[in-house]
């Protein structure tokens, strides 16, 4: 009687494991037994189960996924990818509101698996992020959203314009109006560049900020019940940057450019 696809996958180490090493392409016995640290009789009859479950083939003395092998173990990597992700603190990924990330890239959370979350120090509470200040006057790109007013956005994108670094920045409408009543001053030079482009998007933006430049990504996502913490989410790998570009490319195309304050 054959035995539920699930329980073939995860019920064994062994078999996952196998699953996962195959997914780079066709593997002969020695490296197999290597990779594992087992032995060929233990580990025989856990491929014999994957054989009569169709999820590998063998000739000779080579293995490899079949189709409904290469099928599972693509969606396999994505759960595997999403739970490290959600590992790394699950307390806080629980506690806060994730609908800001369109549906299309909170299927994709997996590639946030080398993210830290941070907590600030009493003293640094209100400061902008020191790695993201340090990093985005030399990088081609600064993305940001906001949904508050820091006294420091203008100094810092004069600098960054004064490198040709691309500035987009998306605030809230309540932000655009609190510019345009009580700091529209701060913003009149940023405004004259071409390299400044400002929006506002339209509809509820459930965060704090996110910003984007060529090193890192970084979010500070609200909690569930609306409040604001000051813990935040910072990525710096490839994978986290294709990500944050994605994110940010959603928002552009769904905000509205402004053209004065």
């Amino acid at each position: 009687m054959k035995r539920a696809l699930l329980d073939v996958i995860f019920a064994s180490e062994k078999r996952k494991n196998v699953l996962l090493l195959l997914h780079g392409g066709p593997q002969e016995m020695e490296p197999l037994l290597k990779s594992l640290d087992t032995t060929r009789p233990s580990l025989l009859p856990q491929i014999r189960i994957l054989e009569e479950h169709h999820l590998i083939n063998h000739y000779d003395n080579t293995y490899e996924l079949t189709t409904i092998g290469n099928l599972i173990v693509d969606e396999m990597f994505s759960l595997m990818s999403t739970i490290e992700t959600l590992d790394t603190d699950i307390h806080y990924w629980g506690t806060h509101q994730l609908d800001f990330i369109p549906p299309h890239l909170l299927s994709k959370i997996g590639q946030l698996k080398d993210c830290k979350i941070r907590t600030p120090s009493f003293p640094d509470l209100y400061k902008l992020n020191d790695e993201i200040l340090e990093t985005s006057p030399s990088s081609s790109v600064h993305y940001k959203i906001a949904t508050f007013f820091h006294p420091l956005f203008p100094d810092l994108f004069s600098k960054m314009i004064a490198n040709n670094v691309n500035v987009y920045m998306i605030l809230s409408q309540p932000v655009i109006d609190k510019l345009r009543t009580d700091h529209s001053a701060l913003f009149d030079e940023v405004m004259k560049s071409e390299l400044f482009n400002l929006f506002v998007y339209p509809e509820q933006l459930n965060l704090m900020a996110a910003v984007l430049n060529d090193y890192h990504v970084l979010m500070r996502p609200l909690k569930k019940n609306g409040e604001y913490d000051n813990t935040y989410v910072l990525c710096s790998s490839e994978e986290c940057l294709e990500w944050g570009k994605e994110f940010f490319q959603y928002y552009i195309q769904n905000s509205i450019p402004v053209t004065h304050i």
